[in-house]
């Protein structure tokens, strides 16, 4: 029997270098002409595939769905938009051969690692939430008008939407992922980070967060892109020896033209210092060291480390519509189990995805010297992600459970969990489970103003 490979694309396959990239270019009227009809607006394939187990796009509900009571902006835990289902069948270490050719390495690895209590279980796939048609308006814009620029570090195009809907390049791709349509307000009182050891022990990191995205804030939607991309906040409050310290960062659009600038807030000596480097593999404060600041949304930040190769698109089990997981019943002793996060939480449906390379370059150094990301094509959001180590070998494993949040029309990066394959130890990423409020999403709080050296000094004071 022919092996099939496991990354067989829906699509042809793609190989485009970083190089290549620089030769981006706009899609004919005709074309972008398919959005909103073949293509949802967003540039994901409207039709089901031929064996029905992905169903047409509908795209019947914008927000809250008919019969659910949800209070806007102010952090309330998701509510299930199907409350109903149940799984359609579940993938073990004894069946996985048989969906082995919509797992990534990762998942698979997972099976081969915890072959006795690791599951997935699979959902119905849903594709019934949509974008504002403000959004959708500026990604037909965008497909005929954005381009690559500078080496594919940025690109030309408006603010408010993905700027390649119609992608045919790698770095498009990866412009995708970064500059989704999500929330422009963003801040969680406090968010937990579990650290579980191989045995269950957890050590805990908690933070508040505030986060601040320029490029879908209503003023700026419609607006040519430039300038800072987004601002962030963080501040500790578990564990106990980083208590009170703040970093506030400006995140760059393009990061040929700027960097990432960062300072920090130091209790103990009550001063405040510009970071020289924030970002790429250094360590993401609150994860004990077990994950690197590029690797929140699996990939962040500068990408000029690594040459970016897209291999088209396949169908994959992904977390999707996980509202489960996120519901103020759970609790933390229930779902943090040796080895990986309790099943019996989780929802994956078979989904199409953007398989997405990156190799490090001759010459750079990072902790991964390959990462691999899976793109759901509804959102333009990296939901899985394997990681290697520079020896080539598979090293970790992460995914986001993404849900479709109503209180700003769009989805939401949800809690994740970062597994080390070798220690048999994971981080549980973004917890608000136990947590009176979730996200506060779109509330309309926040301005630059509250990210520079003297906010920071002034809230450290």
């Amino acid at each position: 029997m022919k092996k099939t490979c496991p990354w067989a694309p829906v699509v042809t396959t793609l190989v485009l270098s970083l190089a290549a990239s620089t030769a981006g270019a706009k899609v004919s009227e005709a074309e972008a002409a398919k959005l909103g009809k073949e293509l949802t607006c967003v540039g994901a394939e409207v039709a089901g595939n031929k064996d029905g187990t992905i169903p047409a796009f509908s795209g019947k509900w914008l927000g809250t769905p008919p019969g659910i009571k949800y209070t806007l902006k102010v952090g309330q835990h998701p509510l299930d938009a199907y409350p109903d289902d149940k799984p359609l069948f579940t993938i073990t270490a004894a069946n996985v051969a048989k969906y082995a050719d919509h797992l990534s390495d990762g998942q698979k690895a997972m099976f081969a690692r915890y072959p006795e209590t690791f599951r997935m279980p699979v959902y119905t796939s849903r594709r019934d939430f949509r974008y504002p048609d403000a959004v959708c308006e500026i990604s037909k814009k965008n497909a005929v008008q954005a381009e690559l620029i500078d080496d594919g570090l940025g690109f030309t195009g408006l603010m408010g939407s993905s700027p390649f809907p119609i992608p045919k390049l790698a770095m498009e791709v990866l412009a995708n992922m970064n500059f989704p349509y999500r929330a422009f307000n963003e801040g969680t009182l406090q968010r937990d980070i579990a650290d579980v050891s191989p045995k269950g022990d957890i050590s805990w990191g908690r933070q508040f967060n505030f986060n601040l995205n320029v490029v879908t804030h209503p003023d700026n939607v419609g607006k040519p892109i430039q300038g800072v991309m987004a601002y962030a906040r963080t501040g500790a409050l578990l564990p106990e020896r980083d208590k009170g310290t703040i970093t506030v960062s400006q995140e760059p659009v393009n990061f040929a033209q700027g960097k990432r600038l960062a300072w920090n807030y130091d209790p103990g000596t009550r001063r405040v210092r510009q970071l020289p480097v924030y970002g790429f593999d250094n360590p993401l404060a609150g994860t004990s060291g077990k994950m690197t600041i590029d690797q929140d949304r699996l990939m962040n930040g500068d990408p000029s480390r690594y040459e970016w190769i897209l291999h088209g698109k396949r169908e994959m089990y992904i977390p999707a519509n996980t509202y489960r997981v996120h519901s103020k019943d759970v609790k933390y002793a229930d779902l943090l189990k040796p080895g990986h996060a309790n099943p019996d939480f989780m929802r994956y449906e078979l989904r199409r995805v953007w398989v997405l390379e990156g190799k490090l370059k001759e010459g750079f150094r990072h902790l991964f010297g390959k990462r691999v990301m899976f793109i759901d094509e509804d959102n333009w959001q990296a939901s899985v992600g394997d990681y290697y180590d520079t020896r080539g070998q598979l090293w970790q494993h992460a995914f986001i459970n993404h849900y479709y949040a109503y209180d700003m029309n769009a989805w939401q990066a949800g809690s994740a969990f970062y597994h080390d394959l070798n220690s048999g130890g994971y981080v549980g990423y973004n917890l608000w489970q136990e947590r009176e409020r979730g996200p506060v999403l779109n509330k309309g709080d926040l301005n630059p103003d509250q990210y520079t050296p003297a906010a920071l000094r002034a809230a450290g004071n």
